[in-house]
């Protein structure tokens, strides 16, 4: 090791493996976090290195999802989910009694915004989204969704963990415990500007899975994407050189043990993970950098404008990434969806994401990804089509919409319905065990098989639900 005199003077220390430890969970970079973990739990990796690509139960239609999250709950009936209906009843009482623990209004409003069709398809698509509208021949929306808990709580982490209370991991964890990552030189699992309520780090945590799978923050909802960067990457103090001689230390003592122990599998995916931190130093700068982007390109996410700019910029560091081999890559509007009232703020929040959306789309599909990248979008439920307070609408898990793109799922199709107003999910029902489940098996994972050991029994991320939603299928 090198440590300095008071006059700041550079020498060499030898360290025992126990010092080594204590100073590198103490102050080294943020790989270092996972070992502890993984000497713990014998064989988790089925390999030497944690992150290493696995082959996954069947053929893969999609290799990584990017996953669009409108945090607060966006209302499909003035999106995605045309009632023509809710439009003809406007200011009439809901012809039945309302869901339990939603508001106690029956007073029906209408969408705020005109719906029209769009594409080859003739998907309806509100003029919220006139960018996202123009690849309406390539969005599946799933108009049938449905979901645990009321609050934004409980729905949030279901969505994100499969679970509304219990601590589970979350679905980028689970997708890179079972597939590994690409790129050896990246996570497999990043998250950019994450929300910091309603479960915060559970969201991309990786709960009783190895340490290695939990997703990598970049930022958070707090700050702005420009300035969003992972913690810990870079040392105050300690150059690279001394890094590099710091780890190269360690391995050699690993390596000691290992003669004197023998092989320990636990120890050999334990060495890999400090490998792969060092890497990450400066492969994922390199890829979070927007600045050698071309105009053109920058301009097509909307970046360098208002208001698109900050939603634009993590879109672009998702395709980034994408193209990199990262497998989970999630990207948060953070919190902003939620109208209990002043619904026209809708408005607002899609100008925000409407163009980086679309310029998501374009590029991916330009690049050749979108076909084996899996988009989703959507938020935790969605809104009710009966009034709270004068212009708002309460939470709604009964029935919403989220849509996919590209991935081997169909483009300019329609799924599932809502009932006449748009309050339950009454046609061809997707509840999100049933969406987790079929996002699994087009990344080629079997949601009854990709299962791990804890406290007795085989966890999984559906639980002991889900259907594979073989009728979006391509």
């Amino acid at each position: 090791m090198f440590s300095h005199d008071s006059k700041g003077t550079q020498s060499r220390q030898l360290w025992s493996r126990r010092q080594m430890l204590q100073a590198a969970s103490a102050g080294a970079g943020f790989g270092y976090l996972a070992f502890v973990d993984l000497l713990a739990r014998a064989g988790a990796s089925g390999g030497l290195h944690p992150l290493a690509p696995k082959q996954g139960h069947h053929r893969a239609r999609a290799k990584r999802v990017i996953f669009l999250f409108m945090h607060g709950g966006p209302s499909h009936v003035d999106t995605f989910d045309y009632k023509p209906v809710l439009e003809k009843m406007d200011g009439k009482e809901l012809p039945f009694e309302p869901a339990k623990g939603t508001t106690v209004s029956r007073k029906l409003m209408k969408p705020l915004w005109k719906f029209r069709q769009h594409g080859e398809s003739g998907l309806y698509i509100s003029e919220l989204f006139p960018e996202v509208a123009r690849h309406a021949d390539e969005l599946c929306v799933i108009n049938g969704m449905h979901t645990n808990g009321q609050s934004h709580g409980q729905a949030v982490l279901m969505l994100h963990t499969g679970e509304i209370a219990l601590t589970r991991p979350s679905v980028g964890a689970w997708i890179t415990y079972g597939l590994g990552t690409e790129n050896q030189d990246l996570p497999g699992f990043i998250t950019i500007c994450p929300t910091r309520g309603h479960g915060g780090a559970q969201l991309y945590g990786n709960a009783f899975l190895p340490a290695v799978y939990q997703g990598t923050p970049i930022g958070h909802a707090g700050i702005p994407a420009a300035h969003a960067q992972i913690k810990h990457l870079h040392h105050p103090d300690w150059t690279p050189e001394i890094q590099r001689y710091q780890l190269d230390y360690l391995q050699a003592l690993n390596r000691e043990y290992a003669e004197r122990a023998g092989f320990d599998d636990r120890l050999e995916a334990a060495a890999a993970s400090y490998e792969l931190a060092f890497r990450m130093q400066a492969a994922v700068p390199r890829i979070a950098d927007i600045r050698g982007e071309s105009k053109a390109t920058l301009d097509l996410y909307g970046i360098g404008r208002q208001p698109t700019d900050d939603f634009g910029r993590q879109c672009l560091m998702a395709r980034r990434f994408a193209e990199a081999g990262v497998r989970y890559i999630q990207v948060s509007h953070s919190f902003k969806w939620d109208q209990h009232g002043n619904m026209p703020q809708h408005a607002k929040n899609a100008l925000e994401v409407d163009k980086p959306i679309a310029g998501l789309l374009t590029d991916l599909k330009a690049r050749g990804l979108l076909q084996d990248t899996l988009v989703l979008w959507g938020g935790e439920f969605g809104r009710t089509p009966v009034t709270q307070g004068k212009d708002g609408r309460d939470h709604n898990p009964q029935g919403f919409t989220m849509w996919l793109a590209g991935g081997g799922v169909k483009g300019g199709f329609s799924y599932g319905e809502t009932d006449e107003f748009g309050y339950y999910a009454v046609k061809d029902k997707v509840h999100m065990h049933d969406l987790h489940a079929t996002i699994l098996w087009l990344l080629g994972l079997d949601h009854e098989k990709l299962t791990y050991r804890h406290a007795g029994r085989d966890f999984r991320l559906t639980d002991v639900h889900g259907r594979v939603v073989r009728e979006i299928f391509a």
